[in-house]
Formats: C-alpha cells, structure tokens, sequence
C-alpha cells in the first residue's frame, strides 16, 4: 500500500519514526509535509489525496490527533478517525472504513503509535460484513 504522511511541527519526529517503520513494514510512503503552523493545511492536502486514490491511506500526527481529524473529515471522501489504542486502530478500518489515522504526538507514545499503525494497516474492511450498511449509510448521507 502507499500511505501517505503528515503533521504539524511539533509532531515531526513521531512522524518520521512512523514513516521509517512503515516502511520496514514493506509499505511504500509519501510525506506531505511537517512544516506548516497551520495544521489544516497539511491535514487537509493529505485528505484530498487520500480521497482522490493517489495513496490507499494516510497517518496524521499532531499534539492531540484531534485538530488534524476535525480539518481532514471536511474532506469529501476522507474519513478519519482519531485514534488512541490499538482496538480503536482495528475498528477504524474493520468497523468504520476509515481512511485515515490520526494521533496525538503528546498522548501516545512511539511504541503504542508503531503498534496501532501496523494493526490498521493490517485490517482490510469488509462491505459485506456487518459494519457495510452503517458506512454505506455515510456514504449516502455525504453525497446527498
């Protein structure tokens, strides 16, 4: 899979650390940056490229992963779940089809976010499965 990066300054090492694990994982990676003081901007580029298929996911970081999920969800077609353990990384893509993670650089530690990392992209959601119809039903609500 490509999975695409990003976060604000201050969350640029677990970032990095991310993206050189996921590497190892055997994933191919794209950075869309660290710079900016604004986190929405970054949040927001990663969305759209995420929802527009020129990566299969993407991994936000910031102090909380709360400001950079609220920023890519007004993404048409990005769904991002801020995430805290590594149940919530499972269910975001087995319950929820979520696109994107995000996490907090100031309330997750690099040991905890390599593991939920690897557990979401471990996951594949399943359409026929029991959670298909509640996220069609996202779906339906968004295009309306």
């Amino acid at each position: 899979m490509k999975i695409a990066f990003g976060c604000d300054p201050n969350a640029s090492n677990m970032k990095l650390k991310l993206m050189e694990f996921v590497q190892g994982l055997g994933h191919e990676v794209k950075d869309y940056g660290s710079d900016d003081p604004i986190y929405a901007n970054t949040a927001i580029t990663l969305a759209e490229a995420v929802a527009a298929g020129e990566c299969d996911r993407g991994i936000l970081v910031c102090g909380t992963g709360i400001g950079v999920s609220i920023a890519a969800n007004k993404v048409k077609g990005a769904y991002a779940a801020c995430i805290h353990d590594i149940y919530q990384a499972q269910r975001a893509e087995l319950s929820n089809h979520a696109n994107i993670i995000t996490m907090g650089e100031q309330v997750v530690g690099i040991e905890l976010a390599k593991c939920m990392v690897k557990e979401y992209l471990s996951c594949e959601f399943d359409v026929n499965g029991r959670s298909g119809a509640k996220v069609q039903a996202i779906y339906d609500y968004e295009n309306k």
